[in-house]
């Protein structure tokens, strides 16, 4: 079928437009799935499951916290794990001359 796009109408080709975009969605949304059954096809044939190969063998769930490294000697709530900024009383406790070492748990 070819279409003649000069002799169309202007709300003609603008909903030739919405059709082509709703079947390109559509194409597109169609080729994942067919892309994943084929990746999960692929993972199954050496024994594994698509998601054991995307995590790297890793589970899935959540990883758990790190445990606390130093502790506020005014304040023993207040801990800090060494991942990350640090907290501002490790900061005031360094600048007084402290060492890192003495807030250490």
């Amino acid at each position: 079928m070819t279409l003649n796009l000069a002799e169309m109408s202007r709300k003609d080709l603008l909903q030739l437009k919405t059709d082509v975009d709703e079947a390109l969605k559509s194409a597109e949304q169609r080729e994942r799935l067919e892309a994943l059954k084929a990746a999960e096809d692929a993972a199954a044939q050496f024994g594994f499951s698509l998601d054991e190969i995307a995590n790297g063998g890793r589970s899935a769930g959540k990883r758990s916290k790190a445990a606390p490294k130093y502790r506020n000697p005014a304040n023993p709530e207040e801990t800090w794990t060494g991942r990350g900024r640090k907290p501002h009383w490790i900061h005031t406790a360094l600048t007084s001359g402290a060492d890192i070492s003495d807030l250490e748990i």
